[in-house]
Parts: structure tokens; C-alpha cells; sequence
């Protein structure tokens, strides 16, 4: 029989705590050389605060005796209401020599407050076996390949799961693609000018827009709209120029009459005063706004149709 040798922390009163926890971590009828099992002890009801002192294993490996994994201590059960806890300490080892070992008694220091004791929980006995060969009737074998099972519904479950969502993905991406191009398509086909600055001057009808509070956004709109329009119409930078530079390239046109290029201008000039000056236009103009863009947006759009250029307000 072996003796496992283990160096203990001094000794002060021993108080006998019962058997030494051992678990073989392989779950058989017996030992095998080379298995490993959890050595250590439990407890139950620690007080919160306690202090262990721990045998050293780390020194008393032999050729036969191999610690795999030093001490671990977990809190298995906690109990709030006295405050204490059920612990489990264990290290792990490696047996490589087969007979019958004794190990030796676990011997734990506990410090509780001022109180300082020594726990020893009894050695438990242990057989290690190697796995017999019968030499006379032994036959040794080629190394056989592995051997390869039929595939079941269940093992093709997942991969026919994902090649339907993959087709889903790859379908669903076709269509998006398909709509995305069928959308730059209508972009394309843009309206003409006249149409869009003539339903967006449309939006700005009605006394609603004629409050102080408002007509910043309300003469913003018009001027914008019909900036955008010029800009369609004449082939000018409307919409990034100043009121004085846009009526100055509107100047030379031949279809915009003096009357329609003052009227269209002063528009212009009060949208400043209100958009920059903080000016409030009185109704009775305010009620010729809309009016005077829509003049400026249809007679200079039926001057492009006499004269045959209905493509430059496309």
C-alpha cells in the first residue's frame, strides 16, 4: 500500500469534521491509471467572514502523483438569512501507478473572528487499476478507419433550414434590387417645370400664411419655388444667386414683359425685406403674391410655347 505524502499547516486543537470529500471526475466502477478525482471536504453553515488555512499541495508531486489543478473553494449554497454558506474545497489529481493508496487526512485551519481552530476531515482510500492485457490470446489489428454512419433527417434538419433562409435572403435581395431600379427609372421621367413650381405655389394660397409669425416661411417658399423655376426656364443659377443678381441675368429675356419683370422683382425685394429685415408685408399685398408667381410661371411658359422651345422648361 502507498502512502500519499502532504505537507500540514501546523496544527493547533483538532476537531474531527468527518470523511475527506473523493470524486472521481470519470464517471466508472473503478480508478484507471491516468484518471483524475477531486480530493478536499465540504462544509456546511460557514459564517460570513470565515478564513481557511489550506494544505500546500504543490510540493508533494511524485512520478506517481501528479496535482493537476491546485485548490479551488465554491460556495455551493448561501443561506441570507443566518448569514452563513455551504463551501466545497477540492484540488484535483492524476494517479499514474497502479496498487491501493491511503490518503492522507485533510487538515483545514479556520478562523472565525478571534477564534482560530484546526478541522480534519479523515483520509479516504483509494484503488488505481490498469487495464488488463491478456498476452497470451492478445492479436494486435490493423488501425481500422472511422467508421461512418448513414446521415439522419434530424443531422439534415439545419442545412436544409439554411438554404431556405438563404434562398429567402437571396430573393428578397433580387426583389429590393429590382424596385430600387424600377425607382431610379420614374426619377428619370422627371415632370416639366412649369407643372412642379405651379403646384407648389399652390401649397402657399389662402390667409393662413399672411400672420406676422409666417410670412417668412411663406414668401421663402414662393421665392424658392419660382428660383427653381428660373433656373429650369432660363438655364440661370436662381437658386444660388442674390435677388439683384437673378433679375440682373433676367434682364436681357425677351420673354419676361417689363411689366411682369417689375412686378416679379419687387416680389423678390419685399421676400427680403420679411425674410431679413424682419418686415411684415400688409395683407393687401400679401393677397398678390401667389398671383404674381403664378403669372410669372404661365406667361413666360406660353412665351416658350409660341416660340416652339417647350423643351427648355422640361
Amino acid at each position: 500500500m502507498k502512502i500519499l505524502s502532504i505537507i500540514l499547516v501546523a496544527l493547533l486543537e483538532l476537531i474531527p469534521k468527518g470523511p475527506a470529500l473523493l470524486n472521481p471526475l470519470q464517471k466508472r466502477d473503478s480508478i484507471l491509471v491516468a484518471d483524475q478525482l477531486e480530493y478536499g471536504f465540504e462544509m456546511k453553515g460557514v459564517k460570513a467572514g470565515t478564513r481557511f488555512g489550506l494544505p500546500d499541495y504543490s510540493k508533494t508531486g511524485s512520478e506517481d502523483i501528479v496535482l493537476v489543478k491546485n485548490w479551488e473553494l465554491d460556495t455551493t449554497k448561501i443561506y441570507l438569512r443566518t448569514m452563513t454558506y455551504d463551501l466545497k474545497a477540492r484540488v484535483v489529481m492524476a494517479f499514474f501507478q497502479e496498487g491501493e493508496y491511503q490518503l492522507n487526512p485533510v487538515v483545514v485551519v479556520r478562523q472565525e473572528g478571534e477564534q482560530v481552530d484546526t478541522l480534519m476531515f479523515t483520509g479516504a482510500k483509494l484503488e488505481v487499476k490498469s487495464m488488463p492485457v491478456d498476452t497470451a490470446t492478445y492479436v494486435p489489428h490493423d488501425i481500422k478507419a472511422q467508421i461512418r454512419y448513414p446521415l439522419t433527417f434530424m443531422e439534415l434538419v439545419p442545412w436544409i433550414g439554411g438554404g431556405l433562409l438563404l434562398a429567402g435572403l437571396v430573393a428578397a435581395l433580387v426583389w429590393w434590387l429590382r424596385k430600387r431600379s424600377r425607382e431610379k427609372e420614374a426619377e428619370k421621367i422627371k415632370e416639366p417645370a412649369h407643372i412642379t413650381a405651379l403646384r407648389n405655389l399652390d401649397k402657399y394660397r389662402g390667409e393662413k400664411f399672411w400672420a406676422p409669425e409666417k410670412q417668412k416661411a411663406f414668401y421663402s417658399g414662393v421665392t424658392d419655388t419660382l428660383k427653381v423655376y428660373m433656373g429650369a426656364r432660363f438655364g440661370v443659377d436662381a437658386p444660388e444667386m442674390t435677388t439683384a443678381e437673378v433679375f440682373d441675368a433676367l434682364k436681357a429675356e425677351k420673354d419676361i414683359t417689363p411689366e411682369l419683370y417689375d412686378n416679379t422683382k419687387e416680389l423678390f425685394e419685399i421676400a427680403d425685406f420679411v425674410k431679413f429685415a424682419k418686415h411684415s408685408a400688409p395683407d393687401d399685398y400679401n393677397a398678390k403674391v401667389v398671383p404674381t408667381a403664378v403669372r410669372f410661371v404661365t406667361e413666360t411658359y406660353r412665351a416658350a410655347l409660341e416660340e416652339g422651345q417647350e423643351g427648355d422648361v422640361l
